[in-house]
């Protein structure tokens, strides 16, 4: 049963920007991970998935309710953390916390101090006092203080220091051994990685890979690294490769990424089937190491930015 919706999605706002024909599912009980950098499109489609903006082509769907007819039962419904914080002026912690507790009939006091314990998070302070990480551990803490079903989380750990940002990677792994339904927006790899079943990466608006977690970690293609004694043995076994293709989904056999003259050192690539057939190669050679580089869901996200001159700093 897929719980979030979103099919065929447009909304053009001039000159490059929006977001262009997206459409995934978000089943129950799954964590779906939408990767980008700032700007790729992903608060956009949050924004239209919570019923906020209206598409003008598409539509999006929350519990199978078209979003933008049904926003506010979808609010009371859906633990939502958005991805700028902004909250009322004039109010204590504790008192927006009752605020949004009355607008949500919660009353689940032993959930509300296990978040505030959580998260170590004092709301005594006045929102505006707060540092920019405890107003984003008070937006999680009222985000998930009702227990919801369904999450929609958008950058939930910006503004978070590494700390906190691992104690809530290790909470969404709580969460979704409850079976909860998570979409997360994000543009930090180790919190996708490490919580999601499935990654959409999305580039200028557009969908260009939805993708199995387990196949970015379990991907048979290998890459390692060679260090040899000397240029002549480099250069040997370098002649008897051809240079890595385009498209390196069906490895057939051992393919050069990278020579290193100045190290002394070759990176390779090669299926699983091949890995013996290597090994027996680099023994005619003098080596110092030999070492598998791990592939990781950045290498493979990379592979859709890696022309775009723009892209350094955004990660």
């Amino acid at each position: 049963m897929n719980l979030i919706e979103v099919n065929n999605l447009t909304k053009d706002y001039g000159h490059g920007r929006g977001v262009f024909d997206v459409s995934f599912f978000v089943k129950k009980g799954e964590v779906f991970g939408f990767l980008g950098p700032n700007g790729a499109g992903k608060s956009t489609t949050i924004r239209h998935v919570m019923g906020f903006s209206k598409p003008q082509s598409g539509e999006t769907k929350v519990f199978g309710m078209e979003s933008f007819k049904n926003y506010y039962k979808i609010l009371s419904n859906v633990g939502y953390l958005p991805g700028e914080i902004a909250l009322p002026e004039g109010l204590t912690g504790w008192e927006f916390i009752h605020m949004m507790s009355k607008l949500r009939k919660i009353e689940n006091k032993e959930r509300l101090n296990y978040l505030l314990d959580k998260f170590k998070l004092n709301p005594d302070a006045e929102t505006k006092r707060m540092s920019l990480g405890d107003k984003r551990k008070l937006a999680i803490v009222t985000a998930f203080m009702s227990d919801p079903e369904v999450l929609i989380l958008d950058e939930p750990t910006s503004g978070l220091d590494p700390v906190m940002q691992q104690v809530f990677i290790d909470f969404i792994k709580e969460e979704k051994r409850k079976n909860k339904t998570i979409l997360l927006s994000s543009h930090m790899f180790n919190e996708v990685e490490a919580t999601c079943d499935r990654i959409a990466i999305i580039k200028d608006g557009y969908l260009v890979s939805t993708f199995f977690t387990n196949d970015i970690k379990h991907n048979e293609n290998k890459t390692f690294e060679i260090c040899f004694k000397t240029i002549e043995d480099l250069n040997s076994f370098c002649a008897g490769l051809t240079k890595l293709p385009k498209n390196t989904s069906k490895l057939s056999k051992v393919y050069l990424k990278e020579k290193n003259t100045t190290g002394l050192s070759a990176i390779v690539c090669v299926n699983d089937k091949k890995i013996e057939e290597l090994i027996k190669e680099i023994n005619k050679y003098q080596i110092f190491s030999f070492k598998e580089n791990k592939y990781t869901l950045q290498d493979y996200f990379m592979h859709f930015y890696k022309e775009d001159k723009d892209f350094g700093g955004t990660f």
